[in-house]
């Protein structure tokens, strides 16, 4: 989809439409979550910290989330596409895989069921996607992202060349700042560059994964649609408006986001084998920890206590440290396992409250009930 988040608040505001639009917190310490077309002419991008891109537009409209109404439209659209295939592979409520090889017969050629799929979605959401038609996952991929807004690129293997070589090294999905930075320094800045380079100078960029990477370069990619994707990981984080400085600020916020973590793993009946906690500082350098967990987790005061053990052992190897972004995740997920009868009764209690909490919550709403831990003055 084109600039999705942003595309839907457009359609839904038509006084929006043409004014350079991002989606994403509301005070200057939040990061952009999508710009639109009229934004990105800006250099605007997501993931962008928001005063940066105050300051590269002073008339930019910041518009709040509102992931209810992204849901919905994704929803229309992931419908759309079974309506042509099964073999849907989502990577995002904006984004999937489609395998079509069984449908050709059916819906005429992989380029007209393409122009079908757009149009459809046009005429359900009012919302333009952007098409890449391609032999494999990776080059459809890149397809897509040549000819944006509302594009449909075809490219074969015949193409590659033509079409492929000349494209800077960092359309290929997995090459991060880093890894560019490194492939300039010898020179390599196009795939043709990366495809022709010699194992010698790739080795120790790329490691083990070298000839991967060479492959990735000449558009060979053997990866099959996976329709029914399984969630990796689940998690919630949050940016403060301040930094936090206090250690009881910040466990009640750890609290919080164990909280919101815990619930959404019940809510899919799965449990966490690892828990970790995501740290971003005021220089904004980041860091991780986290920790095993046997069998997997999904009570709130379990994941919030190992949670808190985790930052505490980070604060004191970090003393007066500052926070500015807090997050709490879970890990290596399984079936949630029916909780021990013999257990001790503070487990039982604590997921019998869980239980109740859910229940509350999904008859009256989110905010009918909350933990007074997680109240600040």
């Amino acid at each position: 989809m084109d600039a999705f988040y942003a595309s839907v608040e457009q359609r839904d505001n038509p006084q929006l439409k043409g004014k350079p639009v991002v989606v994403g917190g509301g005070t200057n310490r939040g990061v952009v979550a999508a710009a639109s077309y009229e934004a990105r002419k800006f250099g605007i991008r997501s993931a962008m910290p928001m005063a940066e891109a105050i300051r590269r537009c002073d008339h930019l409209v910041r518009v709040k989330p509102r992931m209810s109404h992204y849901k919905d439209a994704s929803q229309l659209i992931f419908a759309i596409f079974r309506e042509f295939t099964p073999l849907v592979e989502g990577l995002s409520l904006d984004e999937a895989f489609l395998d079509v090889t069984a449908s050709v017969k059916l819906f005429g050629s992989p380029e007209a069921i393409a122009s079908r799929i757009k149009q459809r979605i046009l005429s359900a959401t009012a919302l333009t996607a952007s098409v890449g038609v391609a032999r494999n996952k990776l080059v459809a991929k890149i397809a897509s992202d040549l000819d944006k807004p509302d594009g449909l690129t075809v490219v074969l293997p015949d193409d590659y060349r033509d079409k492929l070589d000349p494209l800077p090294v960092r359309v290929i999905p997995g090459i991060g700042r880093e890894t560019l930075k490194k492939l300039d320094r010898i020179h390599v800045t196009t795939i043709r560059d990366l495809r022709q380079a010699d194992n010698r100078d790739l080795e120790p960029i790329f490691g083990r994964f070298t000839q991967k990477t060479r492959d990735r370069a000449a558009g060979i990619d053997n990866r099959p649609v996976i329709s029914g994707r399984e969630e990796k990981s689940i998690s919630a984080e949050e940016t403060y408006d301040r930094d936090l400085c206090r250690p009881a600020d910040m466990h009640r916020e750890l609290l919080r986001l164990a909280e919101r973590t815990a619930t959404r793993l019940r809510k899919s009946s799965l449990g966490a084998g690892t828990v970790q906690i995501k740290i971003r500082r005021g220089d904004f350098s980041t860091c991780t920890r986290q920790h095993s967990v046997n069998p997997p987790a999904n009570g709130t005061d379990q994941l919030y206590a190992i949670a808190r053990e985790l930052l505490d052992s980070w604060l004191a190897s970090n003393p007066g440290a500052k926070i500015r972004l807090l997050g709490v995740g879970g890990s290596n997920l399984a079936a949630a396992e029916q909780a021990d009868l013999f257990d001790r009764d503070v487990c039982q209690s604590s997921s019998a409250i869980d239980e109740t909490v859910d229940e509350i919550r999904q008859k009256f709403g989110s905010l009918s009930v909350g933990r007074a831990k997680t109240l600040d003055r």
